[in-house]
Parts: C-alpha cells; structure tokens; sequence
C-alpha cells in the first residue's frame, strides 16, 4: 500500500546501516588494536581470562629480573670467595715456609710480615664486598646474618628463593689474631688455615648450590611465560585475515543499506507525483 505519512522502507535501510555501519567499526577497531577483545562486551569472561593471564606474565618477567639480581648477588658472592680461598692459600704456603727451622729471625719477620698483610686483604674482602650498597660477607648485613634475602620468583607470595650467605672476616674463619713468627705459632696457623680453606670451600658450595637452583628457576619462569602468553593470545589475540573477511562484507553490507537508505527516502517523491 502506497503511503507518505510514514516511510517504512527507510527506516528499515537506516536501521540495517547502523547495524552495518557498527560492525564495520567494530571490524576497525580489532584490526587497529590487534585483540579481538576491544571492549568488555565483546568477551566478559575472556577478557577477565586475559587480563588475569597478563597480570602473572608481568609478575613473572619480574621474577626473571629478581633471579637475574640474586644471581648477580650470588656470582659477586662466589668471586670474593675464591680471592679470599686464594689468598688462604698463600698463607698456609707462608706458615709452612715459617715452620721450617731454615727460616732465620728475620725471615721470620719478613714472611709475617706478608702474612699480616693477607690477614689484612681478607678482612678488607668481607667488608667491602656488596651488591647495590649492602655488604654480602660481613656477617652484619641480612645476606649474612642469618636470615638471608628472599627474592620473590613466582606469581604467589611463596615462590621465593634464599640468598643466604655466611660471613668471610677473619674471626669467623678463625684466625684472627694469629702470627707466624716461629715454628710453633705457625705451626698452629696451620691447623687453622685448614680449617679456614675448608670452611670457604663449603662457603662456596653453598652459592653454588643456590646458583643452580637460581638457574632451574629461570628455565621454569621462561617456560611458564611462553604458556601464558600463548594461551593470552589464543585468548585476545585478533585473527586478522578472518576479521579483514568481516571488515569486507560489512563495508559492502554498508555501502548497500547507504544506496538503499538513498532510494526509500526517494521513494515518496515518486508518490507525490499521483497527486499532480
């Protein structure tokens, strides 16, 4: 039935138009964006997948920089250990020359000499040695005073790692105070420098045991961050040949409804011409 009052014709293209022309726009916005997820609407429940997916990766890469400093925490440790068991060396070299009866008076002198001076290098390594302006050998500081520093390596609060260190100065080792300025004295330096060698070489085993577990750690972080991110992205991630299909046919749909809007609103001019 012909009428003119109301133009049915076009309200139906310009209701398909703004169907059309919204798809069209929303096509835009994923293609610009890259995610298939641009607003809350478009997956409730996947977007909350993904931002949670997100959030652990983030806290994960952070985890992957913590391991990175304790594993730098841990190598600083293990270089000043080895100059110090070095260094232990030569002094146990030193008493051994000092307990043999050929060393004269002032043989003596000269090798304690060198012998305080070593005595002096080690304290200095125990004290100066630190990372980020905390000292790691002193036995003052949280790396090794007993309660050691937890790095956190996971996404919950529990997945932490311990650096925990044992102090290097020379009364922990034990010798402090000693002297080889005779065959007995040195003779008693070296039971106690024995002792000290073996006490760094435990030390050390000890870092590298941390080491190791800083490592497997870093292998499981790597892991964890290429699942989660492969699966965000199965998640969020456009499939853009697929949406450049839809972006084709909306824009076609649209340039349609456009022509058609353009022919209904003619349409009653047509019907005007009955009345003439």
């Amino acid at each position: 039935m012909p009428i003119i009052a109301t133009n049915n014709t076009a309200q139906a293209s310009l209701l398909y138009l703004n169907r059309n022309s919204a798809a069209q726009s929303h096509d835009l916005s994923q293609l610009a964006s890259g995610s298939q997820i641009t607003s809350a609407k478009d997956d409730a429940s996947g977007l909350a997948v993904a931002t949670g997916m997100a959030s652990d990766a983030s806290v994960l890469q952070q985890g992957a920089t913590n391991l990175q400093n304790g594993t730098a925490v841990l190598n600083t440790a293990d270089g000043a250990l080895s100059n110090i068991s070095d260094i232990l060396t030569r002094m146990k070299t030193l008493t051994a020359q000092a307990e043999s009866g050929s060393s004269s008076t002032a043989d003596l002198g000269y090798i304690n000499d060198e012998y305080s001076q070593l005595m002096g290098q080690i304290s200095s390594i125990s004290s100066n040695t630190n990372f980020n302006g905390t000292a790691l050998l002193d036995g003052q500081a949280s790396y090794s005073n007993g309660t050691g520093v937890n790095f956190m390596v996971g996404t919950r609060s529990t997945d932490t790692l311990q650096v925990k260190l044992s102090a290097a100065d020379t009364t922990t080792l034990g010798i402090n105070g000693t002297s080889i300025t005779s065959p007995t004295s040195a003779s008693s330096a070296m039971d106690l420098l024995t002792t000290a060698i073996q006490t760094i070489s435990g030390d050390r085993a000890q870092v590298g045991a941390q080491l190791s577990a800083m490592s497997f750690q870093s292998s499981v972080i790597s892991t964890s961050l290429q699942n989660l991110n492969s699966a965000k992205s199965a998640i969020s991630d456009v499939d853009i040949a697929q949406v450049q299909s839809h972006f084709s046919t909306d824009q076609t749909m649209t340039s349609a409804a456009v022509s058609a809007l353009s022919d209904s609103n003619q349409m009653n001019q047509q019907l005007l011409k009955l009345l003439g």
